[in-house]
């Protein structure tokens, strides 16, 4: 058994399902370069660590983050420390009738099994590892619902803080976002790090929109250098739903995010943008799993990738269309700019139709700065940093655009613009 799986079952507390998932995954081991869905992510230099496991337990009084790193972050807002809820810096009052946002440790204490019954999941391939973990070791996480026709006119904000500690510490976290019909909800991910950590977190999300509903799902990806973070997002959309997603991947040293959604009722819509920004030696991985199962679907997908120093930037867009989604309009485009010679950005666009009359087209490509543009801005006076930081920037934008709301617009753009800005001053 790798030292990895040894430090982390380590922690164990549990039995039945949980026991069972857990036997699971020591079992099969962590995913080798032969699996298909880590081939650009070799995991044998995480194999080698040990960490130690967070204990759940609310902490209170406030814990040493600092209210400046949340000072442009609004209520109503949960904030985890490794995983860990911080009721001191949560606030959660005055939400609207039809709004319920509790932390699953509570849920879990109640003893309420309806309530976490979305825990019941389980995941059967080898390569769902982490899945697998969660799904044994998360009793913390984030259950929010919105009532039918219920729409919320402020943002709400899931706040993962990253923080030093003695050892370094694995966490695990498990969320769900239930939206009831006719809902509408803008939701914020906000991933930062307090200080320099080389932790590891693990966190998966349930989404499930019913008929009408709305969930506007912008996730800004800002940890640590040298942090560890894999998360997933499992959605199903109903029956004229519309998910919006936007996913700024900005920091840590190993960063995984899956993203499986299923167009399950005719008219679902999904819209997913993102940006893979990497330097130094960062590796990012982007893996989209998107299913149109009913008529009439359709999916969107805009994501740019930039790759700096010697980082690694992969991504993989799957878009199946089964057998009877007649109607289905899929487009997918991954653009990429290498903006060094040590960089390497790996693309793999999949595209599986099993139906008739369906509208579908995907496309990726890796390339550089233009050097026609970047002379001619030089020639009018822009030192070679802005001119290669203006271009990128225009490049980029592009994804965060489409967010309806000025003032989240606002902030993917800003925060956008600084990594990019350090990326600059890093080059």
């Amino acid at each position: 058994m790798s030292a990895l799986l040894e430090s982390i079952a380590a922690g164990f507390e549990g039995d039945g399902a949980r026991r069972a998932a857990l036997d699971a995954a020591l079992r099969d081991g962590l995913p080798g370069p032969r699996s298909e869905a880590w081939k650009y992510t070799s995991l044998r230099p995480l194999e080698r660590r040990s960490f130690a496991v967070q204990k759940i337990a609310v902490q209170e009084p406030a814990s040493a983050i600092g209210a400046a790193l949340l000072s442009d972050i609004p209520s109503p807002r949960l904030v985890f420390v490794n995983g860990v809820l911080d009721l001191a810096y949560s606030d959660i009052g005055h939400l609207p009738d039809g709004v319920e946002l509790n932390p699953l440790s509570e849920l879990l204490s109640q003893g309420t099994p309806r309530e976490v019954n979305f825990l019941e999941r389980r995941f059967e391939r080898a390569d769902e590892i982490f899945a697998r973990l969660n799904a044994a070791l998360a009793r913390e996480g984030a259950v929010l619902r919105i009532g039918e026709n219920v729409r919320m006119d402020r943002p709400l904000h899931l706040v993962f803080i990253g923080a030093p500690a003695e050892a370094d510490i694995a966490w695990h976290a498990r969320h769900l976002i239930e939206l009831r019909r006719g809902a509408s909800v803008t939701l914020v991910e906000h991933h930062r790090a307090q200080a320099a950590h080389a932790n590891l977190g693990n966190a998966l999300t349930h989404v499930h929109l019913a008929a009408g509903a709305t969930l506007v799902h912008a996730r800004i990806q800002d940890e640590a250098a040298a942090a560890t973070l894999f998360t997933r997002t499992d959605a199903a959309l109903a029956r004229g739903a519309h998910y919006r997603r936007f996913d700024l991947e900005l920091g840590a040293g190993l960063s995984r995010h899956e993203l499986n959604v299923r167009l399950e009722g005719e008219g679902a819509r999904l819209s997913a943008n993102g940006v893979l920004l990497g330097d130094a030696r960062r590796h990012l991985d982007t893996r989209l799993d998107i299913e149109h199962i009913a008529r009439d679907t359709s999916c969107d997908l805009l994501w740019r990738g930039l790759a700096a120093d010697r980082s690694r930037a992969a991504f993989h867009g799957g878009i199946t269309i089964r057998a009877g989604a007649d109607g289905s309009d899929a487009n997918l485009s991954n653009k990429n700019l290498l903006l060094s010679e040590g960089a390497e950005i790996d693309s793999q666009p999949v595209l599986e139709i099993h139906a008739d009359e369906v509208k579908a087209a995907h496309g990726a490509t890796v390339g550089q700065l233009d050097p026609g543009t970047l002379f001619y801005l030089r020639s009018r006076g822009l030192p070679e940093r802005e001119a290669r930081q203006l271009l990128t920037a225009a490049f980029c934008r592009e994804t965060v655009a489409g967010a309806a709301d000025a003032g989240l617009r606002a902030l993917l753009e800003g925060t956008l613009d600084q990594a990019l800005s350090r990326l600059g001053q890093a080059a």
